[in-house]
């Protein structure tokens, strides 16, 4: 954990949210600036930075979430698609310094 990311604060209850869903590995809560109908955000537990720092030993993590995003975009509703999107960097859009996934639908 990190005591300055706003993600972590978020996952250890300091900082209020409204969760999605919550395993060992994720916390799955709502966007508080949405950018569609349904925009969630998929966070690791372990304070990861970015893209950019994933290594191999976050394999396991990694492949939890791409088998979890389809499964939360079912619960929402979205069976005609949906979008994700992982901002890398400060040149990418990334805003908060600790990796997420965006699940985006409803359009």
């Amino acid at each position: 954990m990190n005591e300055n990311c706003l993600f972590c604060k978020i996952i250890t209850g300091e900082v209020p949210s409204t969760p999605v869903y919550t395993d060992e590995y994720v916390i799955v809560f709502w966007d508080i600036n949405p950018q569609a109908p349904v925009h969630l955000l998929i966070v690791p537990r372990e304070h990861i930075i970015s893209l950019n720092e994933v290594e191999e030993k976050h394999d396991k993590l990694m492949a939890h979430i791409m088998r979890l995003l389809p499964k939360l975009a079912h619960e929402q509703g979205l069976d005609k698609g949906f979008r994700t999107v992982i901002n890398t960097g400060s040149g990418g859009g990334q805003e908060v310094f600790h990796l997420h996934v965006h699940l985006l639908g409803g359009f």
